[in-house]
């Protein structure tokens, strides 16, 4: 499906098309620019979209007066001027938690954390579903779709269901069983793919070209779904009584995030929303799929693919489509990027759930392992305060540590039992 350029118009209506402050589509490598669409490559040159805005004036008190949910950033997002009006999962404002246990584990002076497993699929995917949900009905889609790694089928399936929209989600085979479960249970359409999340992602490519009212979130209004991410640096920065944080880790699966992380800082800078001053970015991945990583640390500033092999499955994209734009903002910024194997990413799940009571999946193991090997090197500030965004609910990667943690012991029914498991003899 394809709306005239310059129309202004949704395909059968006469509607005009509200995205909000939203005004273009452009190429992240020319510049150059063409009419909102449900398009993410530029004719320009084939370079990836993004949105581009006419902000006006956006004031902190009327974002403070908005909805408690990513709808209070609307007037910085591509979405419909009474978006808060219309059914979604209405996702955002979960919690940033001052880490103070973690921070003396690592030994940083201040950290947070951003614990987006608070949300209505339990991981940040709802917020870029939830803005890619608007821009396609704004559209005319009628149909939700996405390949996955997971916890973007959990936001799809559920974002769909709460529209009153049918969805078709493709995911490897291979899949966590929990992921599979909590994507089937909304009864949209669930396909198992035999292949890797890569092969997925081309097999969606190639279904969005032939079915015109399907919204592939992550390829045909990719521009859109990737101003989501935005709103966990927006909220960073709001939580922090409006200032930037002086480093942020964030995980790498396309790329995406990190990318729009960055935006999120530099956009509430240039509007006078904060302070804009320095701030670090540093990405974290798994030793199984790390081509941003080894592209990084080999000083090159193209990403040669890779198979994933990981028990981080959803940051396992072998192929990061924003890989390049991750390696521009880090070096930009003064960041850095490393990777973790499996068996560091496993302790570092345990190692923030022993310390803050939060239990992560994967890539929130990943993240908060990437940041541990980064004090220890030398490349992240331990005296600079620092935010860990922890993106997604562990209850959703149980294989991940069933070998590892379990009961410290099985036991009679009896007080001295109990005492004699914990070593202390009664008396």
């Amino acid at each position: 499906m394809t709306v005239t350029a310059g129309s202004g118009t949704t395909p059968g209506t006469r509607r005009p098309l509200d995205l909000g402050p939203a005004v273009a589509l452009a190429s992240k490598e020319s510049g150059h620019q063409i009419p909102l669409a449900p398009e993410f490559v530029s004719p320009d040159d084939f370079a990836p979209l993004e949105v581009v805005y006419d902000f006006g004036r956006v004031r902190r008190e009327d974002i403070e007066a908005g909805p408690r949910s990513i709808w209070r950033y609307k007037r910085l997002l591509p979405v419909p001027s009474d978006i808060e009006t219309i059914p979604s999962t209405d996702p955002g404002c979960t919690r940033l938690l001052r880490a103070d246990s973690l921070a003396r584990e690592l030994g940083v002076r201040r950290l947070w954390v951003k614990d987006d497993t608070g949300n209505p699929t339990h991981s940040f995917k709802d917020r870029v579903v939830a803005v890619a949900l608007a821009a396609a009905r704004e559209f005319g889609f009628r149909v939700l779709a996405c390949p996955s790694t997971g916890n973007l089928a959990n936001a799809v399936a559920a974002a769909a269901a709460r529209a009153g929209w049918d969805s078709v989600v493709l995911v490897p085979s291979t899949l966590e069983q929990a992921k599979v479960l909590t994507t089937a249970v909304y009864d949209g359409t669930l396909i198992a793919v035999d292949g890797n999340y890569d092969d997925v992602n081309r097999l969606a490519t190639e279904l969005a070209a032939e079915h015109e009212d399907w919204a592939f979130v992550n390829v045909n209004v990719r521009p859109y779904y990737g101003e989501g991410s935005k709103t966990l640096g927006f909220e960073v920065a709001e939580q922090l009584g409006w200032r930037l944080p002086e480093q942020v880790v964030v995980p790498i699966a396309s790329g995406s995030q990190l990318t729009k992380v960055d935006r999120a800082f530099r956009e509430f800078g240039e509007l006078g929303l904060v302070e804009p001053t320095p701030y670090r970015v540093f990405g974290a991945q798994a030793s199984g799929c790390s081509p941003v990583a080894s592209a990084y640390k080999a000083g090159l500033d193209v990403i040669q693919p890779v198979r994933p092999e990981t028990i981080a499955r959803s940051l396992a994209i072998g192929a990061p489509a924003d890989g390049p734009y991750v390696l521009d903002t880090v070096r930009r910024t003064g960041g850095a990027i490393e990777d973790v194997t499996d068996q560091e990413i496993v302790e570092g799940i345990r190692l923030l759930a022993r310390t803050e009571g939060i239990f992560t999946e994967t890539a929130g193991g990943v993240t908060v392992a990437t940041a541990k090997k980064l004090i220890e090197t030398g490349q992240l500030d331990p005296d600079a305060e620092t935010v860990l965004l922890i993106t997604g609910d562990g209850l959703k990667t149980l294989d991940a540590i069933s070998d590892h943690v379990g009961p410290k012991a099985t036991v009679p029914p009896t007080a001295q039992a109990v005492h004699e498991a914990l070593g202390q003899p009664r008396s």
